[in-house]
């Protein structure tokens, strides 16, 4: 299942990997090209809330470096900030100070129209309840998600059949969220992210409502995603599907450390 999903994702991410050799030539050596930017850089990010009279510091300080086609999970205990770190690299919050840099993009400081654009063009959500529209087919809910973008009618619909072929639900297009098992309607949700072809796929408990069984399903499906280049930062309780990512944090109190 897994190879099956890594070659359908590269397919629907758009990699690239039949690039030519380039000729040899006499020309002197080329100067060596720029390291790429991470996926994700925090620096010093603190977020401070008020609630009731009572400040609440969601995160204290936090500094990480995501490099791009890792495979990142995120423990701690509950309120312990993993929602608001998410909110941090999904651009739906800003730090109260401290930066952070999206492919290069210092995001902390943009006003609320760009973040929705990069929100709706850079990063793919993946959420524990699916939030998928119920009168919708799978193939339209996949569609919505390309609404925000300047694409064609008949791009959209190409993408979204692209994509829910990727996730093994081309023969379920026509159907409603009600008519699909749990498992099923998390591939639609994948897939309605996907299309989009994100830099960066973030799932919040994205096994969260599954049984064991499907919850390893998503995960093979997940994995096979990484593989073929997608950068996927996963919020999770489960320590069994923490152990399947290439690099585990943990947060608690709001303080970041790496995982053993």
């Amino acid at each position: 299942m897994a190879e099956q999903a890594t070659t359908d994702a590269t397919t629907v991410l758009g990699t690239a990997t039949d690039t030519a050799a380039a000729p040899v030539t006499d020309a002197a050596p080329a100067t060596p090209a720029a390291e790429p930017a991470p996926m994700f850089r925090l620096a010093g990010v603190d977020k401070v809330y008020t609630q009731k009279n009572r400040t609440v510091h969601a995160l204290h300080r936090v500094d990480l470096t995501i490099p791009a086609g890792q495979l990142v999970a995120i423990q701690g205990s509950t309120g312990g900030g993993k929602s608001t770190l998410l909110q941090m690299l999904g651009a739906l919050d800003r730090p109260t100070s401290g930066t952070v840099t999206l492919a290069g993009q210092e995001i902390s400081t943009l006003g609320d129209r760009d973040l929705a654009r990069i929100r709706a063009r850079d990063i793919g959500f993946v959420f524990q309840h699916y939030n998928l529209i119920p009168t919708l087919t799978a193939q339209e809910n996949v569609e919505m998600g390309l609404a925000p973008l300047d694409v064609t009618a008949e791009e959209r619909a190409s993408r979204a059949a692209a994509a829910l072929a990727s996730v093994g639900l081309e023969d379920r297009a026509t159907h409603l969220p009600g008519e699909l098992s749990g498992g099923q309607q998390q591939r639609v949700a994948i897939a309605r992210a996907l299309a989009k072809r994100p830099k960066v796929l973030l799932a919040d408990e994205p096994t969260g409502n599954l049984d064991e069984a499907t919850r390893d399903d998503i995960m093979g499906l997940l994995e096979g995603l990484w593989k073929a280049g997608l950068t996927i930062i996963m919020v999770t309780h489960d320590s069994a599907v923490a152990r399947s990512a290439e690099r585990r944090l943990r947060i608690n109190a709001g303080r970041l450390t790496e995982a053993a």
